[in-house]
């Protein structure tokens, strides 16, 4: 259990600095072509392909760290319908559940990748490769709901079913 944590809290400082850098990115990259559009009448290349795949980025590592957080969506009526003790029963299994979702999810989006970069032209490659965090990022959502389940609620974090 104590290697677990240990690759979780790796984990959870991997992904933040991921989620930050992508951000701070895509904020640059967006100023950057806006100042290049309205200062010198051009723009950067693949800015725009850049920072749709950024917004992902940003999307899948902070989706992942709220999961961590345990600040991911929930449904509500569970937690209004059911006691506190049945909530805590159901906490491994519901976060079970979600990692399976979460890996099929991903088994989808490493099919459509594979044959997304078996179509891809030459000069097309770098895009499919940055589209890598799509299975990547379900990859490590399912992660985190399987540590999550294994590990069970933390109460050091006030981690509470609800």
């Amino acid at each position: 259990m104590q290697r677990l944590q240990q690759l979780r809290r790796l984990l959870v400082t991997l992904e933040s600095w991921l989620a930050g850098g992508s951000l701070l990115l895509l904020l640059l990259l967006t100023l950057a072509q806006i100042a290049a559009r309205n200062f010198f009448d051009t723009g950067l290349p693949a800015a725009d392909t850049l920072t749709r795949q950024l917004v992902l980025y940003v999307t899948f590592f902070g989706a992942v760290l709220a999961v961590e957080r345990r600040r991911h969506i929930r449904i509500d009526v569970c937690c209004t319908l059911l006691s506190r003790r049945a909530l805590a029963r159901l906490f491994r299994p519901m976060h079970a559940a979600a990692a399976l979702v979460c890996l099929l999810l991903a088994d989808a989006a490493i099919r459509f990748w594979r044959d997304e970069w078996t179509w891809a032209a030459d000069y097309e490659r770098w895009h499919t490769l940055i589209g890598l965090v799509v299975p990547v990022g379900f990859v490590l959502l399912s992660l985190h709901f399987g540590l999550a389940a294994l590990l069970g609620p933390n109460p050091d974090a006030g981690d509470d079913c609800c």
